[in-house]
C-alpha cells in the first residue's frame, strides 16, 4: 500500500512521528527479556535448593534416636508446610529479579515475566526429578517428596512383613509337620487334603473334609473323631489369618491412597500458590520510570 504522507506537507508528518513513537514505546515496554527471566530462573533454584536444605536440616536435629522424636505424620505435615512456603519464597525471589534484570515499567509487564520465571522454574524441577540428572541436581527437591510418602512407605513396610510371614497355607504346613515324626508321605497328602478344603470349591467342602480329615488321621495315627477337631481348628485358624491378610492389606491402600491424595493436593496448592508469588513479585520487581530514566538517558529521547 503507498505511503500517504507528502514531504511538503508539515502536518502529515507531525502526525506520523507521535504514531510511530507510541508504535516503539509499545513494542519496548512489552518486550521479552529472556536474559532476565533465566537470571531470575536461577535465582529461584538457587533459594529452592537452599530452602529445602534448611528444612531438611532442621527436621533431621529434631530427631533423637536415644528419646522422644515426632511422629511421621508430623514431620510429613511439617515438611509439606515448609516446601509450600520455600516454593512461595523462591517464586517470589525469581519473580522479582526477573522483572528487575528486565527493566521493565509497567506492573503488568513485570507480573508477566515472575510469572513465566516462575513457570519455567517449576518445568526445570519436574524434569531434574524425572532425569538422571534428578538424582544429583534435584536431591534436595525429592527429599520433600520423600517426606510426603513417608507415612504410606513405613506403613507398607510394617505391612509387607505381617502380610508374608501370616501366609495360612505355610500355616497349615507347619502344624500338620509339627511332630516331625509322621511319614513324610502321609504328611504330604494331608496338607494337599488340607490346602483343598481350603482354598476348593465351597460347595464341595464337606467333602473335602471328611477326606482332610481322614488323611491326618492316616498321618498322625489318631482317632478320625480327633482328626476331624484339628481338621476344624485349622481350618478357623485359617479363616481368621485370611481376614486378617484382608485387614491389613486394606488398611495400607487406604493410607498409601490417602497421602497420595493429599500430596496431590498439596502439590496443586503450592504450584497456584507458586504462581501467585511470581507474578506478585515481578509486579515488584519492575523499575520506577524515573529511575528508569536516569539509568537510560536514550530511553526519554524514545518516549
Amino acid at each position: 500500500m503507498a505511503s500517504t504522507l507528502r514531504p511538503g506537507v508539515p502536518g502529515d508528518l507531525d502526525t506520523a512521528r507521535p504514531a510511530a513513537q507510541d508504535d516503539a514505546h509499545t513494542i519496548m515496554i512489552n518486550r521479552v527479556s529472556w536474559g532476565a527471566i533465566f537470571a531470575g530462573v536461577v535465582v529461584g533454584l538457587v533459594t529452592q535448593v537452599l530452602l529445602t536444605m534448611l528444612g531438611i536440616g532442621i527436621g533431621v536435629a529434631t530427631i533423637d534416636p536415644g528419646g522422644a522424636s515426632p511422629a511421621a505424620s508430623t514431620l510429613s505435615i511439617a515438611s509439606g508446610i515448609w516446601y509450600v512456603l520455600s516454593g512461595i519464597v523462591a517464586a517470589y525471589a525469581g519473580g522479582y529479579v526477573a522483572a528487575r534484570m528486565s527493566g521493565q515499567t509497567v506492573p503488568t509487564t513485570g507480573a508477566l515475566h515472575g510469572l513465566t520465571t516462575w513457570a519455567f522454574t517449576t518445568l526445570l524441577v519436574l524434569y531434574l526429578l524425572s532425569s538422571a540428572v534428578g538424582g544429583i541436581v534435584g536431591g534436595a527437591f525429592s527429599g520433600i517428596s520423600s517426606a510426603l510418602g513417608g507415612v504410606s512407605q513405613t506403613v507398607a513396610q510394617a505391612a509387607g512383613p505381617a502380610l508374608s510371614e501370616a501366609n495360612p497355607l505355610d500355616a497349615i504346613r507347619n502344624q500338620i509337620e509339627a511332630t516331625g515324626t509322621d511319614p513324610e508321605a502321609l504328611n504330604a497328602t494331608a496338607v494337599n487334603a488340607m490346602t483343598a478344603l481350603v482354598t476348593g470349591d465351597p460347595a464341595q467342602a464337606d467333602a473335602a473334609r471328611q477326606q482332610a480329615a481322614q488323611a491326618l488321621a492316616d498321618a498322625r495315627n489318631i482317632p478320625l473323631d480327633q482328626a476331624q477337631q484339628q481338621v476344624t481348628e485349622m481350618e478357623t485358624r485359617y479363616t481368621q489369618t485370611v481376614d486378617q491378610a484382608k485387614q491389613m492389606a486394606t488398611e495400607a491402600a487406604d493410607t498409601a491412597a490417602s497421602v497420595v491424595s493429599t500430596g496431590a493436593l498439596l502439590a496443586f496448592a503450592a504450584l497456584v500458590l507458586g504462581a501467585i508469588a511470581g507474578w506478585l513479585g515481578g509486579r515488584s520487581g519492575v523499575v520506577h520510570p524515573v529511575f528508569a530514566d536516569r539509568m537510560i538517558p536514550s530511553r526519554r529521547s524514545t518516549l
